[in-house]
């Protein structure tokens, strides 16, 4: 850090004049950009001026950030001069704002408050950038929710850590924290009334995540997934994993937010997702004997009174924090066994002549809802809370992309809704090369959604669950470069936007990261496969988006570090060879480990068969496992004629798939096959195992090659999946082109 202060100190003495290129680097990108001729040069010593006394705080948060980031010297003054000058001015849209930059200095004028707030963001990161060229810029958000979550639960990030990524978010104008407080694993809010929900409920003996995660650490040499030690203690002998905040630390970290424009909404997860919430208190489940179902943990019992009354007081202590309209109730997951066994429960059904368990959630959802209603916020919860019914005051936020019809249906009934679907808000799943491109171009249900449907769509919002992500440099590269890709959706008009460009400006944008000292996601190794095949000689020919990285490589199994060969050009291989490959940073961090096998093979030959029908043949078995190896062994549901690998129609649930038949190949030649799934998937050749993905993921495509002689081949594809997946084979000739599966496909 104390190199990047002297850096820019040297660069003071006038910014240099930036290239027309380096004039559009901010994300998200503006809506209307005007370019002068000219740039401001920035002195080592500056006043921020502001005339309305509630911008204050926001000349503040300049000041903190300038002198942070490039060692300025800022002076924060109550008047109408200044190097960089914060006023208020008559505009519509909440959130936009003016920015000028001019021979005289830098002017901001916002809508409103969070209007200067987003243009402080772009002159921060202008600062990083070194370059404040003369420009007009008329900039207004698309969405008024543009969001990110963060899960405290099932690892706990302090107060210090939490406002650091707050800050962070600030610069990329997000406007709503989403702070997921308590789950099973942790309960990380103080509550008065109920000291035990943290001084037992905050603190656990390592569970299965922990483990995974120091297994983790071991197996890809990553300290990243090591449980920090100021996160331990050690009680009666024993190491506890843990943490929370005091209603005092909540209220400096609202304060915190606030001062950057951004709402917090805290969750308190019910009914279920309570286990560190019912293991503590009598009175709040169906049973005292609590723990995990078949899938999900014991819930709360809606059919106690006193189940009820824990939870209303625990909302009337929470809504006393969050100075903002909502909060978020969670209702998702919740495991119902324990209900239909409960006398409790049975009577609530049969006293509020309800029809089943479902009702009996929309019941207790719609209790909580008044009590929330009467303690002056609204209530969002994850879209399960469409079932049995949404009253006019709630909100959704839709996850579920199995589920397509949940936004239409909310919003048709006059309800809000947030998009935050698996496939593009999940940062919990591995950063996919396509993911970036799959974030910045989603679609948001156009064609679904009429016009004044449309009206109640409050924005988006990228998740961060933290199962497998226990430190702070961990959640900074599974948030970015991602929420840069979010930050665009969610402010830029579509007509605006541009990936080709916008890839260009995340570049730009990896060294401010850099610069800030943010361990983020260094763009995946493109141009290799898992598994290439060959029969006289291949090239191992990769590249790397991110302009500071360098790539080492091993072909003795060890995992490269920084003495290991670096990659500088194309590396020809006439042998089968067994690359392992890894991104650096000018620090030494190393990133993650990717490997590349080249196999020198001979072709399969073809089998002496001459199947007659089109398409393939797939069974469902009632899976509840993790391997693909046992799925056969699983009590059969159905069988179904497919025309391509894809999951049949009406299958859910346990998902267990066995598909079978032949590929047909016109003639001799090594064919890449790029099976994609969520979760495990194989794919056997003639019984050969060709591409093995067989592992609970997110989506994730592993693509390996094949010789094969022309003619018919025996294929078998397994996959597994329980909560929504998918599952997609594409095959490419030698040439490189895309096989229909018409032409592909028999049985």
């Amino acid at each position: 850090m104390n190199c990047i202060k002297f850096l820019f100190s040297v660069l003071l003495v006038g910014f240099f004049a930036c290239s027309a290129s380096a004039k559009t680097d901010l994300i998200p990108l503006p809506q209307k950009v005007t370019w002068g001729k000219g740039n401001y040069v920035m002195k080592k010593s500056v006043t921020i001026a502001y005339v309305d006394p509630q911008l204050k705080p926001a000349a503040a948060y300049l000041a903190q950030n300038l002198t942070a980031q490039s060692g300025v010297s800022c002076k924060v003054a109550s008047s109408r001069k200044g190097d960089i000058r914060l006023t208020l001015r008559d505009g519509k849209k909440s959130g936009g704002y003016l920015l000028t930059i001019d021979r005289f200095g830098i002017l901001v004028s916002g809508n409103d408050y969070n209007g200067v707030i987003n243009g402080i963001g772009t002159i921060r990161q202008m600062a990083l950038q070194h370059s404040f060229p003369y420009v007009s810029i008329q900039d207004e958000p698309r969405f008024q929710w543009r969001g990110f979550m963060l899960d405290c639960s099932r690892h706990f990030f302090s107060k210090q850590e939490v406002e650091q990524l707050i800050n962070l978010m600030a610069m990329y104008k997000f406007d709503r924290f989403h702070w997921h407080l308590t789950d099973d694993q942790g309960w990380r809010i103080e509550i008065k009334k109920y000291p035990l929900l943290t001084a037992k409920g905050a603190w656990r003996k390592y569970n299965n995540q922990d483990s995974i995660c120091l297994r983790r650490a071991s197996q890809e040499d990553n300290p990243d997934f090591l449980l920090p030690n100021d996160k331990k203690k050690v009680e009666q002998g024993d190491t506890l994993y843990g943490g929370y905040y005091t209603q005092d630390d909540i209220r400096e970290i609202v304060a915190y937010a606030k001062q950057r424009g951004i709402e917090i909404i805290p969750e308190i997860d019910m009914p279920g997702h309570f286990l560190s919430g019912v293991s503590n208190y009598q009175g709040l489940s169906c049973f005292n004997t609590v723990g995990w179902g078949q899938t999900f943990s014991s819930p709360i019992c809606p059919g106690k009174d006193s189940a009820l009354e824990f939870c209303k007081n625990v909302w009337k202590e929470v809504t006393a924090l969050f100075p903002y309209q909502y909060v978020h109730i969670g209702g998702d997951e919740v495991e119902k066994d324990n209900w239909k066994k409960c006398p409790d429960c049975q009577k609530r059904i049969k006293d509020n002549h309800l029809k089943d368990e479902v009702e009996l959630q929309s019941w207790f959802i719609h209790q909580m809802e008044h009590t929330i209603n009467s303690l002056g916020k609204k209530m969002i919860g994850w879209d399960e809370i469409i079932e049995g019914g949404l009253s006019k005051t709630s909100t959704i936020s839709w996850w579920r992309g199995w589920v397509p019809d949940a936004v239409s249906k909310a919003t048709s009934h006059g309800n809000d809704a947030i998009f935050c679907p698996t496939s593009i808000s999940y940062l919990d799943y591995a950063e996919s090369p396509d993911h970036l491109n799959n974030i910045y171009t989603f679609d948001f249900q156009s064609d679904r959604l009429s016009a004044a449907q449309k009206e109640h769509v409050l924005g988006v919002q990228g998740n961060l669950w933290t199962e497998w992500v226990p430190t702070y440099d961990r959640m900074m590269y599974q948030y970015f470069p991602r929420m840069l890709a979010m930050a665009e959706l969610a402010w830029t008009d579509p007509q605006h936007k541009d990936f080709t460009d916008f890839r260009r400006r995340v570049r730009k944008q990896l060294l401010s990261l850099h610069q800030l000292g943010v361990r983020y996601h260094v763009p995946s190794i493109t141009g290799m496969n898992t598994v290439t095949a060959f029969t006289d000689q291949a090239t191992l020919h990769v590249s790397c988006d991110d302009p500071l990285a360098v790539i080492r490589y091993t072909t003795d199994g060890t995992f490269p570090n920084t003495s290991s060969a670096k990659y500088e050009k194309p590396i020809k291989v006439d042998e089968t060879t067994h690359f392992i490959l890894r991104t650096f940073t000018p620090e030494g961090k190393g990133g993650e480990l990717v490997k590349a096998d080249f196999i020198k093979q001979g072709y399969l030959e073809s089998m002496k068969v001459q199947p007659s029908r089109t398409g393939l043949r797939a069974a469902w078995h009632d899976f509840p496992g993790v391997k693909c190896a046992l799925i056969s062994q699983a009590p059969l549901k159905g069988n179904y004629p497919i025309p391509d690998v894809m999951i049949p129609e009406g299958v859910k649930g346990n998902i267990g798939l066995v598909i079978r038949g032949y590929i047909k190949v016109p003639k001799d030649g090594v064919y890449t096959f790029a099976l994609k799934s969520d979760d495990g998937s194989w794919l056997k050749i003639d019984g050969n195992m060709v591409v093995d993905n067989d592992r609970e993921q997110s989506p994730h495509e592993e693509i390996c090659g094949q010789a094969l002689k022309a003619g018919f081949h025996r294929i078998e594809v397994r996959y597994f999946d329980h909560n929504g997946g998918m599952l997609r084979l594409n095959v490419f000739n030698q040439e490189g082109k895309q096989l229909l599966p018409a032409e592909l496909y028999f049985n």
